[in-house]
């Protein structure tokens, strides 16, 4: 999954001219914030150099992760069409992009980012290509969310992470509040990552939400620690990313997990793969969560028909049927 072309030519001209070795340095200290998780009062991308590091080396990959959560979410409620978008910790227009791109029919968006350096920059990668009118709102998660407007799809993506854990109750209650249709939370695919989507998805249960993806079912998680749930997706590293980097492979795999909540009842949902498949001559075998709150590995054989068919065709991530 690729960037958007103007989102694409945009970013290549904020990087124009950008040393290289003051990139790598700044890359590096952004991986490090990210890597420890830190919450030390700074924001990761607080300084300008910082957020081209980002869009170097990270936007590719939160693009992806976002654009196939909202993909997951648009599966399942196909008559869904937001016109409204209240994005939380929006860094440069990640979710915005995906969400224009997934419904274009996006009429108004309002971006909450603590930043100016990423508000900056956001709102010039938008200007004149992103077609929703979209406000850039100055704010901080846990503290700044009082003076908003309902919205119909209402997401926070990347941000639980940053986020001390005992505020993290009182923010979910707030998104969860300001969401007329659905809640779409996207978070690092860590095992620390998929703890707090539990404690989100537990709490957003028991306030009525209704959980449509990656979820099957609203009983409690079947897996357990060493496993955890998470998903993936293949990006191409851009020449320019590979350099910041100083990465030999053309590609990285970016592991994220995601939860979608709504007001709308869920529909019947089929089970949905939890692993990547593994072939065998004539068979396949799959891990899947399935609708009864159960999870399981399945072997499909050609003796299984249509099922192995449908079996051999999905991937990670995707659901069976």
């Amino acid at each position: 999954m690729e960037l958007p072309s103007p989102l694409r030519q945009g970013v290549d001209s904020l990087l124009e001219n950008v040393p290289l070795p003051v990139l790598k340095q700044a890359a590096r200290t952004l991986s490090e914030r990210y890597r420890a998780e830190l919450r030390d009062g700074r924001l990761h991308m607080g300084e300008e150099m910082a957020v081209k590091a980002y869009l170097a080396t990270r936007l590719p990959a939160t693009y992806a992760a976002v654009r196939a959560s909202l993909e997951a979410l648009a599966d399942e409620r196909p008559d869904f069409q937001p016109k409204t978008l209240l994005d939380i910790g929006a860094g440069p227009g990640t979710m915005l992009w995906a969400t224009a791109d997934a419904w274009p029919e996006l009429e108004q968006a309002v971006l909450v980012e603590a930043s100016a350096a990423v508000r900056k920059v956001g709102q010039s990668l938008a200007a004149g290509t992103i077609a929703a009118r979209a406000e850039w709102v100055a704010g901080d998660a846990t503290i700044d969310l009082d003076g908003l407007k309902p919205a119909d799809l209402v997401s926070i993506a990347y941000v639980l992470d940053e986020v001390a854990p005992a505020s993290l109750p009182k923010l979910v209650d707030r998104l969860w509040q300001l969401t007329t249709d659905t809640l779409l939370i996207v978070e690092p695919g860590t095992p620390a990552g998929w703890q707090r989507m539990l404690a989100a998805r537990q709490q957003l249960i028991a306030a009525g939400a209704h959980i449509l993806a990656p979820c099957p079912h609203a009983a409690p998680c079947p897996l357990a620690p060493p496993d955890w749930c998470h998903f993936s997706r293949r990006v191409a590293r851009s020449r320019l990313h590979r350099l910041a980097k100083e990465a030999d492979v053309p590609w990285e795999d970016e592991k994220f997990i995601y939860l979608a909540a709504s007001r709308q009842p869920a529909p019947a949902r089929p089970a949905r793969v939890l692993a990547p498949p593994k072939g065998g001559s004539g068979k396949v075998v799959l891990k899947l969560c399935r609708p009864d709150g159960s999870a399981d590995e399945q072997l499909f054989s050609k003796r299984d028909g249509d099922a192995f068919r449908i079996a051999r065709r999905v991937d990670w991530g995707d659901t069976l049927g």
